[in-house]
């Protein structure tokens, strides 16, 4: 299981890469509650790098916050490709940042279903470079009980963030 002191660590690394790029960072999570947020302020010094966190955990909340369209949601629903791509694009845009990571998934215990399983987890990631603001995404599956997916959930998304190439 990863701990609270690798994730510590794995921030650190992030508000290093950020600080050396003079790139800052903003979060828009659902199922993670905010965590990946308060792993990098646990980082002394985090102002330099960190802008923002969104925690968008209702549908309303997704559209209200960082406008995510209702459409989208009503057609692929709230733990989507199509929803982390909007939710990243959207805190990109609102926050300002320079890189924004979204997570929305299914930690469980319920909620799941056989389409989307408990531990379902998609996340995207939203980069400006110059005039252009590029997005991926990509799900994955974490098995363990809901603390463990939601713990998995941040450690994954702060590896999305170092291994940007800039």
């Amino acid at each position: 299981m990863t701990t609270d002191q690798a994730l510590f660590a794995l921030a650190e690394r992030v508000g290093g890469k950020l600080r050396r790029a003079g790139r800052r960072f903003a979060t828009a999570e659902s199922c993670t509650g905010g965590w990946v947020a308060k792993a990098c302020t646990d980082v002394a010094g985090s102002s330099h790098w960190f802008e923002c966190g969104f925690v968008t955990y209702s549908n309303v909340a997704k559209v209200r916050d960082i406008g995510v369209s209702e459409v989208t949601l009503a057609n692929h629903g709230a733990v989507s490709e199509a929803t982390v791509r909007e939710m990243a694009a959207g805190a990109l845009r609102v926050s300002g940042a320079d890189i924004a990571v979204a997570i929305s998934g299914i930690a469980g215990p319920d909620g799941g279903t056989p389409a989307k399983p408990v531990g379902t987890v998609w996340f995207g990631l939203a980069l400006r470079r110059g005039a252009d603001v590029l997005v991926s995404s990509e799900m994955q599956f974490f098995g363990g009980d809901r603390e463990l997916v939601r713990r998995r959930s941040v450690e994954r998304a702060l590896q999305m963030v170092l291994a940007i190439d800039w």
